[in-house]
């Protein structure tokens, strides 16, 4: 029998008629057999989401507050939802073990695991299927590690025999009980987890967007779709800021070759993105697969006399950042030049400590630190097989006026980073994303729209 797993965001459950869709979509297919929820999403933009009232609810706790009339704001939410769907269901005793634990101290992660484990229970009512807790089955350590190899045993023990199965989204727990959460956007983790747990044909992640857009729609206006897309160039986007998938819901599925497909609960037919194992030969149509980026980094440039024959100047370098605890991003370097990329709060919290090491151990000749960059990067397997496309990559960003500070190209021919001024990062972005892939449409004007995150989980 087929086994797919379909995982439904916050928006793809924030009220009944969300709740009709969603039902109408796993109904369609008898392979839609284990369903992962979030928690309600925003119904429209001055909303709030569940989570977000949960944690509300935790603060009020911990100081001693009454968090009574915020908690039957929830509770009044779900009711809504269940009298709309005219279920014989009652989650009285649930919120009423909620107040409880609450007030006796329950963990922040406790209350933000609420949400999904309420919504788990209202969706496994109204589609008949079973309920499954997550905290008996996900598993953390103590020290709120996940455990992947124990998790996917725990699952197949309990999936044992079962047939159509709600597991909620985003948290788990230890050993001894004690929820824990994965971050913002875990949802797709667990989605991912259940698809290697049952060795799903596929895993269908719902969400708000007709598939993976090649740019922001905040910065380009009406970004196109791209059809398919691989691991690696997921990976690279989604840890440059891309959205609409959690960066850590790729691992598990990854390493078992399950697709990853990206669909649009209120657009059921539209195809979505096929997310791919990496050595697939499907082409998405275009050059790149995607452009994303981040603001807020900072450069600590540093130039010595003959630096490329001193042994261990580079380790001496990431030597210091790590015994600061600081992550560092990029590190070019030249013949007697060698700058870090790294995060610029990060760097500024430890910054007379890290100077004084560098100073000390290396003894630069200069050294100065930009406090200026953005970082853009353009994704693509394409790029291995287009001659210009360097070419066309620096004069779009020069016909737009904007400076280079630092270039860094993968290994791979996948990815190709940039930093550029902070305040240039969405022209960047705009002119690369015109350049590369609509030229047609490169003298538009974008002002994007506004988009909250697609999967609107938390």
């Amino acid at each position: 029998m087929a086994n797919k797993v379909v995982k439904f965001g916050g928006s793809s459950l924030a009220d009944a008629a969300q709740f009709r869709k969603v039902a109408a979509i796993i109904h369609a297919e008898d392979a839609r057999r284990y369903v992962v929820p979030s928690a309600p999403g925003k119904r429209n933009s001055a909303d709030t989401k569940v989570t977000d009232m949960l944690y509300a609810c935790h603060e009020l706790a911990q100081k001693g507050q009454d968090f009574s009339q915020d908690l039957n704001r929830i509770h009044s939410r779900y009711q809504g939802i269940i009298d709309d769907l005219r279920l014989a269901l009652s989650l009285d005793d649930a919120f009423a073990r909620i107040a409880a634990d609450l007030k006796q101290g329950a963990s922040r992660d406790y209350a933000a695991s609420r949400g999904e484990y309420l919504n788990g229970m209202l969706l496994a009512n109204y589609l008949g299927y079973a309920f499954l807790d997550a905290a008996e089955v996900i598993r953390f350590d103590q020290n709120g590690a996940f455990q992947l190899d124990e998790t996917i045993a725990l699952l197949r023990q309990r999936l044992s025999g079962m047939d159509r199965v709600v597991l909620p989204g985003f948290y788990g727990a230890t050993a001894d009980g004690h929820v824990r959460t994965f971050s913002r956007g875990g949802s797709d983790v667990t989605g991912s987890i259940l698809a290697r747990a049952v060795k799903a044909d596929i895993y269908e992640n719902w969400t708000d967007v007709s598939g993976f857009l090649i740019a922001d729609p905040r910065v380009v206006s009406d970004p196109k779709v791209i059809s398919t897309i691989t691991y690696e160039e997921l990976r690279e986007l989604s840890y440059m800021g891309a959205t609409v998938l959690h960066e850590d819901a790729i691992f598990p599925v990854r390493t078992a070759g399950i697709p990853i497909n990206i669909r649009n609960t209120n657009c059921p037919d539209a195809p979505g993105t096929m997310i791919v194992s990496d050595d697939n030969d499907e082409v998405s149509g275009y050059t790149i697969t995607g452009i994303a980026g981040k603001k807020g980094f900072c450069a600590i440039n540093m130039q010595k006399a003959m630096m490329n024959s001193e042994l261990g100047f580079c380790r001496k370098v990431l030597g210091v950042l790590e015994d600061n605890g600081v992550n560092f991003e990029h590190m070019p370097s030249g013949i007697d030049t060698v700058s870090v990329i790294l995060p610029k709060e990060e760097y500024e919290q430890k910054e007379e400590a890290i100077m004084e090491s560098l100073k000390r151990l290396l003894e630069p000749d200069k050294i100065e630190v930009d406090r200026d960059m953005a970082l853009v990067t353009v994704v693509g397997k394409g790029m291995r097989s287009v001659s210009g496309i360097a070419a066309t990559f620096f004069s779009s960003l020069g016909a737009a006026d904007v400076n280079i500070k630092m270039i860094d190209m993968g290994s791979n021919e996948v990815n190709c980073t940039i930093g550029v001024k902070n305040e240039d990062f969405e022209k960047a972005i705009r002119a690369l994303y015109y350049a590369l892939v609509e030229p047609e449409r490169a003298g538009a004007q974008s002002g994007g729209s506004e988009y909250d995150r697609p999967e609107n989980d938390k």
